[in-house]
């Protein structure tokens, strides 16, 4: 078992989002720039932590996420089963057929059950709050520009006012004057 990008990303964009969660909703635009990681990815991970109401949107301009729970009541479990990430150690997805469809557990099947069991655990034993504490006390910044909002990324260009005739007719009419 190994804990995929998907996991790990959905943890960090949490952290990141409870670290400004008491100056209102954040962008997803602004945690894809602080942690790199691509807002089409962000937008799939947050609408499955949407649906499993760990997170709430508010939409128009000054809008963003904000955690759907206090921080102390989310844990790492929350997040990465709210992403879809396995945490299955078995080869067989526990269902007891790791040797074929007939044949039964292999040998190491309750080994594998087991450490399945002490991941949930330590998972679901480390809070949000706690990885949040733990950022602060590292003395992380949180005081950083905000991302400016905008349609385009591109300058609004004035448009050119032409002055010359659109037609053979307005020439006629223009070089008349």
């Amino acid at each position: 078992m190994r804990l995929t990008t998907k996991g790990r990303f959905a943890v960090t964009a949490m952290i990141d989002l409870a670290l400004r969660s008491g100056a209102g909703p954040v962008a997803l635009a602004a945690i894809s720039q602080r942690q790199r990681i691509s807002l089409s990815y962000l937008e799939q991970l947050f609408g499955k932590l949407r649906r499993h109401e760990l997170v709430e949107s508010t939409r128009g301009p000054g809008g963003g996420y904000s955690l759907g729970r206090a921080a102390g009541e989310i844990t790492v479990a929350d997040i990465i089963v709210a992403v879809d990430e396995p945490l299955d150690a078995t080869s067989c997805g526990g269902k007891e057929n790791c040797m074929g469809e007939h044949t039964g557990k292999c040998m190491t099947h309750d080994l594998w059950t087991s450490l399945n069991t002490k991941m949930i655990e330590y998972l679901d034993s480390i809070s949000l709050k706690k990885l949040v504490d733990e950022q602060l006390a590292k003395g992380i910044s949180i005081d950083e520009a905000p991302v400016k909002r905008a349609i385009s990324s591109q300058p609004v260009v004035k448009p050119i006012k032409i002055t010359a005739p659109n037609s053979v007719f307005a020439l006629g009419a223009a070089m008349r004057k």
